[in-house]
């Protein structure tokens, strides 16, 4: 019985292997203030702790002072991590009844200066790291790990973290950051996640210049051997966590591609930045299309960047509109990219291998303002990395063919952006439907008060990585990432719209991640993906296994 091998749910007690000092040196058992005074006296605790006993209420009250106190947002995520080094419930109860105050602080935006400083603001190790040195002993690497349960693992390479580009083994803040979603967002046990840095080095030069960087100082692997370690270590996975899902994050385009294509159909994994950012995006062009009173088979859109997050949106674009029975050449007309050498287009020589599906017949254009005007899109995606790309003149141009022209500036952080929803607003007059990676606050123009969306992908992995878990599914297929956008743009209501808000409010997303999951779930019964009995209210079976952060009673 699956309850049973993932989370004894049921259980309100239980019996910690140690006491006194290493107890409160544990972070999973740890209550700090909150022991009672029974269970300090049966676990060595007297005198450890001040005498007063604390509700997790105080203690929320305390952690939110401390933070809120900080001066800076890289200070108040070094006070949240400390938290989730020392108190790991506690730290989910104060992210999870405060995730809009938090999320942007425990990931994006800020998450990326932490990456970025990685090496100077290190406190204690998280997850593990695995490098050319461990080639032959990956297994007993990974058997180090305290945790036998682990049912996802988020790994990286370091070498596209965000925008910010190769960031060696200081991108191990992103699987902290995103296994840290999976449990705020999802209800995914923490004892069930594993950060993992696959550290090949990295050509960097700022980065193997700097006295303070903690990674592998030499320059990245490639070719066969990088291949043979990401095998072993796919290969180690297999054995020591059979049950575990791969998140391959972060990846650069040359191997987030290949990576996906060789190991989709050989073991449970996905990746989030080509197919969770597709799934918000198309989520977010649905609602668009509520909005404008349009279909998505009447959509055309042009995507600005060309990597694996823009070719991910387009693939699941087509997937969808295959669904509403197109054929797929005819899907891939709706798709258009301009990259840094202008439009993809037929006559290009000089495309890579994801970017060909979508090399159209059409006389070259060289910019993006030279693109809108000829290919007149109704939606304008922006996954470039580049911050200023959606100028004040491609945004009017957008405005003049469109009454209501849906401009997503996606690429994080918040830096990056392509524009500001203020610009998207005021150089629409008003008119634009407006998304983000990065959160934006609400926005009066002209009177009007508009509330941007954010296409933030916690929309959507966790309630992934929640579906295939419960359902013990075998293999992450894209069927799963259309059934997650199709459920998130359901669960954006009226108001939403009528806020110019393409997603649910953030204060939502574990009822979202549950929805998301039952969707997944139910994909993997029908599609015969797991061994499992479906359960005859799935629903509720989904719900009564997510985690929960409350104190245990200590026996």
């Amino acid at each position: 019985m699956l309850v049973s091998r993932y989370l004894d749910v049921a259980e309100d007690s239980i019996r910690p292997n140690v006491s006194g000092i290493r107890l409160l040196q544990d972070p999973s058992l740890n209550k700090g203030t909150a022991f009672t005074l029974e269970e300090r006296r049966r676990l060595g605790l007297e005198g450890l702790l001040p005498p007063h006993v604390s509700s997790m209420a105080e203690q929320v009250q305390r952690v939110l002072a401390n933070v809120r106190s900080q001066s800076s947002d890289l200070h108040r995520y070094t006070e949240m991590i400390s938290l989730l080094d020392r108190n790991e419930t506690l730290f989910y109860r104060v992210v999870m009844d405060n995730l809009e105050e938090m999320m942007p602080i425990i990931y994006t935006p800020v998450v990326g200066k932490a990456c970025q400083l990685y090496g100077h603001i290190f406190r204690r190790p998280r997850g593990l790291f695995i490098t050319r040195l461990d080639r032959g002993r990956v297994r007993d690497v990974l058997r180090r790990w305290p945790h036998r349960n682990v049912r996802v693992i988020v790994a990286t390479d370091g070498e596209r973290i965000l925008g910010l580009g190769d960031l060696g083994a200081n991108g191990m803040g992103i699987p902290v950051g995103k296994l840290s979603l999976y449990t705020a967002c999802a209800g995914i046990h923490p004892a069930c996640t594993l950060p993992i840095a696959l550290d090949v080095g990295t050509n960097s030069a700022a980065l193997l210049d700097d006295p303070l960087y903690l990674g592998m100082r030499e320059r990245r692997l490639t070719g066969p051997d990088y291949d043979d370690l990401v095998s072993e270590f796919v290969a180690a996975v297999r054995e020591i966590f059979p049950h575990a899902m791969i998140q391959w994050e972060d990846f650069a385009n040359h191997n987030a591609f290949r990576l996906l294509e060789k190991y989709r159909d050989r073991v449970c994994s996905f990746n989030d930045d080509i197919q969770g950012t597709a799934a918000v995006a198309l989520a977010g062009l649905l609602s668009s299309a509520r909005l404008t009173g349009t279909a998505l088979k009447d959509q055309r859109v042009l995507f600005c960047g060309a990597g694996e997050a823009a070719v991910g949106i387009a693939n699941l674009v087509v997937d969808a509109l295959k669904a509403e029975g197109l054929s797929e050449a005819d899907a891939r007309r709706h798709c258009w990219f301009v990259d840094s050498k202008g439009l993809v287009e037929s006559s290009r020589r000089d495309l890579q291998e994801p970017k060909k599906p979508y090399a159209h017949p059409h006389a070259p254009a060289c910019d993006l303002l030279s693109a809108v005007k000829e290919l007149r899109p109704t939606s304008l995606i922006g996954a470039s990395a580049q911050r200023g790309q959606f100028t004040q003149e491609v945004v009017v141009e957008m405005a003049r063919l469109n009454k209501r022209p849906a401009i997503f500036a996606l690429s994080n952080p918040t830096d990056n952006a392509e524009c500001t929803a203020e610009q998207a607003y005021a150089w629409s007059d008003g008119r634009a439907v407006f998304a983000s990676g990065s959160p934006f606050g609400s926005v009066t123009y002209k009177g009007a008060t508009f509330v941007p969306g954010q296409g933030n992908n916690a929309y959507i992995f966790p309630g992934v990585g929640l579906g295939v878990v419960v359902s013990e599914a075998a293999r992450v297929i894209p069927e799963m990432f259309l059934a997650a956008a199709h459920t998130l743009a359901g669960l954006t209501t009226k108001k939403d719209l009528d806020l110019g808000r393409l997603y649910p409010s953030l204060s939502e997303i574990n009822e979202v991640s549950a929805a998301i999951g039952v969707a997944v779930a139910e994909t993997a019964y029908a599609r015969g993906l797991t061994p499992e009995p479906r359960p005859e209210d799935v629903g509720r079976f989904v719900r009564d296994l997510q985690y929960k952060p409350v104190y245990k009673k200590y026996v």
